[in-house]
């Protein structure tokens, strides 16, 4: 045997023995063949989805209240409407008392790609309870007073560096800040902000607006 055929028998045996573990590697338990693994590159591609994903999440000091799972945790929230969403937190059950007597449920769950600057309970224990009340006792005034805290599109937190939106009262609310840090209104702190809803996009501030 002359040292050509001995060079080809070496070179047959060296691809049957790599052909099978390649073809291994781009198959699936069902012997499909599949694409290669992604390149190193290819997989960097990910990465500002994830950063994406990361600069998405609520932010705010209050954030730290909301439950971590279960219907009031920033998860079950996202799954229910905003006004069931917001009666499963509970530092919002004045706000959702406040809707109900309005008689605003079915509104604010029904409408599409809202934004709500949803008021805590502490922001309510600012107004003197006979003021208070008062409002709560008048329908049209309580519907004006809520209906100035919506806005009719999703507000991303980047829009409310310096914004100007007019609300479902359809008056202005006004809006400042950078980074994790807003005020609405000049006098209204974004304590727990961009927490999702199934069609809004929340606000909890830590003063409740009024209309002018």
């Amino acid at each position: 045997m002359n040292s050509l055929t001995i060079r080809r028998g070496v070179i047959a045996a060296t691809a049957a023995a790599v052909l099978p573990f390649s073809l291994a590697a781009c198959s699936d338990s069902d012997g499909d063949t599949k694409a290669a693994a992604p390149t190193s590159a290819a997989a960097a591609d990910a990465t500002p989805a994830e950063g994406a994903t990361a600069a998405d999440a609520p932010f705010g000091p209050a954030c730290a209240s909301v439950p971590k799972e279960g219907a009031g945790s920033f998860g079950g929230m996202a799954m229910d409407p905003v006004a069931t969403a917001a009666s499963n937190n509970p530092a919002l059950s004045t706000l959702v008392a406040a809707v109900q007597k309005a008689g605003l449920v079915d509104t604010l769950n029904n409408a599409e790609n809202i934004t709500v600057f949803a008021p805590t309970d502490d922001a309510f224990a600012k107004i003197p309870k006979a003021d208070l009340d008062k409002v709560l006792a008048d329908k049209a005034t309580l519907t004006k007073i809520l209906t100035y805290h919506v806005v009719g599109r999703k507000l991303a937190p980047a829009q409310l560096e310096n914004g100007s939106f007019e609300t479902l009262q359809k008056s202005t609310i006004t809006t400042k800040g950078s980074g994790q840090d807003y005020t609405v209104n000049d006098t209204s702190k974004v304590v727990c902000g961009n927490v999702k809803t199934a069609n809004a996009n929340v606000y909890i501030v830590d003063t409740v607006l009024m209309p002018k």
